[in-house]
């Protein structure tokens, strides 16, 4: 198995969907060994990236054997993941007072949607429910249209398995001074609701509103927007600060406008400085636009889509962008399956290097 910083952590995984698979990834990838408990037949999916990492085992557990062989797996783990509905683990016979009876340090880690206790606990849901009632989906997309699913990135992923990885891994530090274990309950809802956090303390503070498209951040400002080029493309531009906000105007000649003298937060010209700058942004392909500014403190990237590194065929490939080469594993797009590596890099244990063993 893989090395890194995580290496000699035992997790225990009861295979699930979505948030579950995805925190143990991160894990995984961090060199703790992790384990999953499949149902009989069940398997990871072709190109799994998530699923990387791992060892496996069949079990029924509806069979007291293998329920016992479970709980002798548990018995040896630091940390266990399951993402099932709440009672679930408890009526296979593995919830978390079986668990700590077998492994009194043991760190419990759930994954639930809308929590382990409430009026919607029982009840079915995906992330885009959840960010429903956090507040996140509202804020996202264009004024006059509907709120725009954002993939399942903001919930799944971001407001749960990044917060129950930071949560199991912190109760095993605490576990290691106490030498006692825990539960941690990781909500989707309440996970989504904390990345909204800086915008709730903005709009308490009457600088954001609930109108999409007219805050600083929601595609309102015109400097923070992405924009259609003359071929049909995209590009992002964001010079927030005021020195790459002039940047901006001085390479694209904006400057010379007296449109743009208006300070550049000064929220009533927007809409009529976007209209400029979408005029613009037009008159130059992406890839024009992308010699003319990126590497720039412009805060300029071209949009690309995740079939853009192929050119030329499984046989001969060419990558369109550098930056390719450090997010992906090498080697990964043979067959041309894109390997992302993991977000964190650590100075002793790169991530490349990490995975090698486990996924090329």
């Amino acid at each position: 198995m893989a090395s890194g910083p995580l290496n000699g952590v035992k997790v225990v995984e009861f295979a699930g969907i979505g948030p579950g698979p995805f925190c143990c990834m991160l894990l995984s990838d961090m060199g703790a060994d992790v384990v999953r408990i499949d149902r009989p037949g069940g398997r990871a999916m072709r190109n799994d990236v998530t699923a990387r990492g791992r060892r496996s085992i069949a079990l029924d557990m509806k069979q007291p054997a293998d329920i016992e062989v479970a709980l002798e797996i548990i018995a040896k783990a630091d940390i266990l993941i399951e993402g099932f509905r709440p009672g679930v683990m408890e009526r296979l016979g593995v919830g978390p007072g079986a668990a700590f009876a077998r492994n009194p340090k043991l760190i419990y880690g759930r994954m639930t949607g809308w929590g382990q206790s409430g009026p919607l606990a029982h009840a079915a849901g995906h992330d885009l429910n959840y960010i429903a009632l956090s507040g996140a989906l509202y804020a996202m997309g264009r004024k006059n249209a509907p709120p725009a699913p954002p993939l399942n990135l903001v919930g799944d992923y971001g407001g749960g398995a990044l917060y129950l990885a930071m949560g199991v891994l912190a109760a095993y530090i605490e576990a290691q001074r106490s030498g006692n274990g825990q539960v941690v309950d990781a909500a989707i809802t309440d996970g989504a609701a904390s990345l909204m956090g800086v915008m709730y303390g903005l709009r308490a503070s009457q600088i954001w509103t609930d109108d999409r498209e007219a805050n600083l951040l929601d595609g309102g400002a015109h400097f923070y927007d992405v924009y259609e080029t003359k071929d049909g493309r995209y590009v992002t531009i964001a010079p927030i600060e005021p020195q790459f906000y002039a940047l901006l105007l001085e390479k694209t000649g904006l400057k010379d406008d007296p449109a743009f003298a208006a300070a550049q937060m000064l929220k009533s010209e927007w809409p009529a400085l976007k209209e400029k700058l979408t005029a613009l942004v037009k008159t130059k392909t992406r890839e024009e636009w992308t010699a003319l500014l990126e590497g720039t403190d412009v805060c300029f990237a071209p949009v690309l889509t995740m079939g853009v590194p192929f050119r030329g065929g499984s046989s001969r490939i060419c990558f369109y962008h550098p930056r390719f080469w450090t997010i992906f594993v090498p080697r990964s797009y043979q067959g041309q399956v894109l390997v992302p590596n993991p977000g964190d890099e650590t100075e002793r244990q790169p991530p490349a290097q990490r995975l090698a063993q486990s996924v090329l």
